[in-house]
């Protein structure tokens, strides 16, 4: 977790260089430690790290869509704030964004007093969302332990159970492939049976009910 006695950490993930250095110079004005990087690969690697009291990400990056990298971090329970910065902006661009796990979602272009003051309002936060609620269940990303009326006593998860289980919680309507809870909650594993293997142990841990199987197409939560 970061240290709040010290200048505030934020990381930035853009791969458009000139945009990404002027933010990272107009945040260090403002007393800000920046760290810049130029697409998802860092932006996971720096962001697992959990030292930063906000992260700014850029939606079109390479190697990973920004909002699937908000969905990967926050799977592995990083709960740092974070804002997506992009110019994609119709409604469901922002909920994308939201439901995956960010915070705040700011279309480009923006007024510099404007996201300064979101990212203020960031790190200002006490809890990044370490907790998820959806439909009877509650997941700490932190304890890995489930609670609720569906399940009726903690349980504690591992940490591909818990991953699995924060990626179908985000987004609780959604339909997931297989290939996508592999890149989402297993880091790109290219093994296809390790997504059944988990949800079974899913299932085994906390009802069956908890994962629906959508045939030929994969899973997604199951509603109480």
């Amino acid at each position: 977790m970061a240290d709040r006695t010290a200048a505030p950490r934020l990381l930035i993930v853009d791969d458009d260089r000139a945009l990404s250095a002027m933010l990272a110079g107009l945040f260090s004005e403002e007393g800000y430690q920046v760290d810049v990087v130029h697409d998802a690969q860092q932006g996971l690697h720096h962001g697992l790290a959990d030292g930063y009291d906000a992260v700014i990400v850029d939606r079109g990056l390479p190697v990973m869509d920004g909002v699937e990298l908000v969905r990967v971090l926050r799977a592995r329970g990083i709960i740092t704030p974070i804002l997506v910065l992009t110019a994609r902006g119709a409604i469901a661009d922002r909920v994308d964004g939201l439901d995956a796990g960010a915070q705040d979602y700011l279309v480009k272009p923006f007024e510099v007093p404007e996201l300064l003051a979101r990212i203020r309002a960031l790190v200002r936060r006490p809890d990044g969302g370490s907790t998820l609620r959806v439909d009877g269940l509650c997941l700490d990303r932190v304890t890995r332990t489930v609670s609720g009326p569906r399940v009726g006593h903690d349980v504690e998860l591992s940490e591909r159970e818990a991953a699995l289980l924060s990626v179908l919680m985000t987004a609780p309507g959604r339909i997931h492939t297989r290939g996508q809870l592999l890149t989402s909650a297993f880091d790109g594993v290219d093994t296809p049976g390790v997504v059944d293997t988990y949800v079974h142990y899913l299932r085994r841990k906390l009802g069956r009910g908890i994962v629906r199987t959508v045939h030929g197409t994969g899973y997604r939560l199951g509603a109480e």
